[in-house]
């Protein structure tokens, strides 16, 4: 499609409210200032300073810049044409912007955000995947009701796979198993047995040995490399959460709760990928799955890019796609087709104008709670325990996370790991034990508790509660 016509009918810029200026917001506000059909002339921080200092990282002139503290001074600075820098949403909700970008990463602001943002008679862009994991459906839903899009983007993973899915799908592929590559390569060094994966070296010669997947099964050969791998993280909560947002609007499912994860070359993919009658992983078709970037230092990454693995169900068809260089399995069963990139805010904006200018989200129609990211403890935790999420991957010490069926908040259901997250523990919970709704403090109402008690409400019958 010529993107061009697409967007022809757009009578004037799309306008944005940027709210989270970190990677992802700034890379956003830098596009936007290349791009005739967006402007993003609001963005909000944690507080004012910041939020000017990513306008002018973007290369916004910074007499042009207006930190505000106040609803009117925004509203002066909008309409003389300044760039409005706040530090609280709710001071700029009612400029007449049409979509905010909730880019925050943080569970309750980024809730609070999209809930304002909606009863302002905004379209949202939900970047944070933390939210959209908690309360996403019902996000959509409510913005639905009152005419207006709750989307994911392009940019991020999820937006990426639901619309390479889809189109796999609309095509009449069998899809046999649909992810992403996780954000960190394991760069191996072949002469000198050195790993490097995010900053981090080890020496792995024993890798070597184990560096091609002929003459043996799936199992073993994924099986030794994590256990040659050890010492670096091998699951990711991202990852998971990424992935469980994209079941919820595909109808994808895990193979189990944690993902099998592999570390792959990217040839071996559709060899590891693969049902276990093709001599792969998977115990079903229609799975969800990461898998970690096995390569040499000259070869290409895949970019936390993301791919379908389908059915060769016409053999002579991708035999000719095998010779034009398409990756298919070692029997012939599988291929892959993949998008290796992501790239963060430079291309969010597809989203943005589908939202606002064709009413349509990235989601799809068929969205729902299908899953729900709950955490689980790795240790045994005590009593009083706050479950503090830091850290660049917004991980909570002591806690990862497994896909299961989603649930309403209730007694004995697993809590959602980013409601859990900044919560403090009212009893212990022991090691590889879920941590359960009743084991936190919620008695105090939140934008995120409220939103997900109203989602359980429209999703989940009265009877199933």
């Amino acid at each position: 499609m010529n993107l061009h016509t697409f967007y022809a009918g757009a009578a004037r810029p799309v306008e944005c409210c940027v709210v989270g200026t970190g990677g992802f917001g700034r890379t956003f506000l830098a596009q936007a200032q290349r791009m005739r059909l967006l402007g993003a002339r609001v963005a909000v921080d944690v507080d004012a300073a910041t939020a000017a200092a990513a306008f002018a990282a973007a290369g916004v002139e910074r007499r042009c810049i207006r930190p505000c503290a106040t609803a009117a001074e925004a509203a002066a600075a909008w309409s003389a044409g300044d760039y409005v820098a706040a530090g609280d949403f709710a001071l700029v909700a009612e400029l007449p912007f049409d979509v905010a970008v909730e880019a925050t990463g943080r569970p309750e602001p980024g809730a609070r955000h999209a809930a304002l943002a909606i009863a302002a008679g905004k379209h949202v862009a939900l970047v944070s995947k933390e939210v959209d994991s908690v309360v996403g459906p019902g996000l959509v839903r409510e913005a639905a009701a009152q005419g207006r899009v709750v989307t994911c983007v392009d940019g991020d993973q999820p937006s990426l796979l639901i619309g390479l899915v889809s189109w796999a799908e609309v095509l009449g592929f069998d899809i046999v198993a649909a992810g992403k590559a996780s954000e960190y390569d394991f760069v191996f060094d072949l002469g000198t047995g050195r790993v490097d994966s995010n900053g981090h070296a080890r020496q792995v010669p024993a890798l070597a040995d184990h560096w091609s997947v002929a003459g043996r099964s799936a199992a073993d050969l994924v099986a030794v490399r994590a256990a040659a791998l050890a010492d670096f993280p091998l699951r990711a909560v991202p990852d998971l959460c990424e992935l469980g947002i994209v079941a919820n609007a595909t109808g994808l499912s895990p193979d189990r709760p944690d993902l099998h994860a592999p570390v792959a070359r990217v040839l071996e993919v559709p060899d590891l990928l693969a049902g276990r009658e093709d001599g792969g992983l998977l115990a079903g078709s229609r799975r969800i799955d990461v898998f970690h970037c096995l390569r040499r230092p000259d070869e290409a990454s895949f970019a936390g890019g993301v791919f379908v693995v389908v059915r060769c169900a016409d053999r002579a068809s991708w035999s000719l796609l095998q010779e034009k260089g398409h990756v298919v399995s070692r029997s012939g069963a599988t291929a892959m087709v993949w998008l290796p990139r992501h790239l963060l805010g430079l291309e969010a904006a597809t989203s943005v104008l589908d939202a606002a200018l064709h009413g349509v989200s990235g989601y799809g129609a068929d969205h729902w709670p299908r899953l729900d990211l709950v955490a689980v403890a790795t240790t045994d935790l005590a009593a009083g325990t706050r479950l503090a999420m830091g850290g660049h991957h917004h991980t909570v010490a002591g806690v990862t996370a497994e896909l299961r069926p989603a649930a309403p908040l209730g007694c004995g259901a697993p809590a959602p790991f980013y409601l859990a997250a900044d919560r403090q523990l009212t009893r212990a919970v022991r090691r590889d034990a879920p941590i359960l709704v009743d084991d936190l403090d919620l008695v105090d109402e939140t934008p995120l508790t409220t939103l997900r008690r109203r989602q359980d409400a429209a999703f989940f019958p009265v009877a199933d509660r």
